[in-house]
């Protein structure tokens, strides 16, 4: 009987632990970040995103059938014209058919990948139709945000330190101040740099835009899914490069237009961001 107890409550808490795995496991199927060994691109959350995806899917198949196909014949060639099967080597110097189809099958694939290539890259170039602007600033290391829609809101962003992190948040990705947005909303991002070159990276949202100093560039992109999405600056710009994150929260309108109240009185004031600030932030 203590035997059979023993094992009715080994299985009880096996159950209890198989259940709170597949919780967790569910619970980060979803997640907006990336993942340790991960094998494939971020889920898409935006039509630029979607797009880059489908590019993406096409060109592998593209290049999966050539390199199969290349390798089959190399296979057959150096089986069909062995030395040992071939004794007397062939005296053919050319063939126009053949010259004709390597030549031109190659520059009829090219085309297959340019057309879908030069489409995405106007369709992400900018938008016509932006709901609300968000200019980014870069700096050596953060990043400056700035809603001209919004009264001229300008906060910064920073990297939580390690010894700051709170439950749940994750190191090197998570910042003390979000990037905010209402979904379903088309939102123009200019991007510019106050010192050297950046990149404003969100790979989730399919946007990837230099941060240039003297310029300002302009892409957008469209979030189809509350969510926070992250990304980085992949531009190396220095010592803390890596310590450079970005974090954009996707809301509902309401919870956006509640947002912006509190944020234009808790940035009203916002002082010129400390030079030496960074300085203390241990990524």
């Amino acid at each position: 009987m203590h035997l059979l107890r023993r094992l009715s409550a080994a299985n009880a808490r096996l159950a209890a632990s198989v259940a709170v795995g597949a919780s967790l496991l569910a619970s980060t199927a979803h997640a907006d970040v990336p993942h340790p060994w991960q094998m494939w691109v971020q889920t898409p959350a935006s039509p630029v995103a979607e797009r880059m995806d489908s590019l993406h899917t096409l060109v592998l198949w593209i290049i999966t059938i050539i390199t199969i196909f290349v390798a089959g014949l190399l296979a057959w060639v150096c089986y069909r014209y062995s030395a040992k099967r071939n004794p007397n080597p062939s005296q053919t110097s050319h063939n126009t058919l053949l010259e004709v189809a390597w030549t031109l099958i190659p520059v009829l694939i090219l085309v297959a990948i340019a057309i879908p290539s030069f489409r995405l890259v106007y369709f992400e170039d900018r938008t016509q139709a932006a709901d609300l602007t968000v200019k980014v600033t870069a700096h050596q290391w953060y990043w400056e945000y700035t809603y001209p829609d919004a009264g001229g809101l300008n906060f910064s962003s920073y990297v939580v330190a390690a010894d700051q992190l709170k439950p749940g948040q994750l190191r090197l990705l998570d910042v003390d101040n979000q990037v905010v947005v209402p979904v379903g909303k088309n939102v123009r991002v200019l991007t510019t740099s106050a010192d050297v070159i950046h990149s404003f990276y969100v790979p989730s949202l399919g946007v990837q835009r230099y941060a240039i100093p003297g310029r300002t560039i302009e892409t957008w992109f469209r979030v189809d899914r509350p969510g926070v999405y992250y990304g980085e600056c992949n531009q190396i710009c220095g010592n803390n490069h890596s310590a450079m994150p970005i974090a954009i929260h996707a809301v509902t309108e309401a919870e956006y237009a509640a947002w912006l109240v509190d944020a234009k009185k808790k940035f009203a004031a916002n002082p010129a961001p400390d030079a030496n600030r960074f300085a203390a932030i241990q990524p």
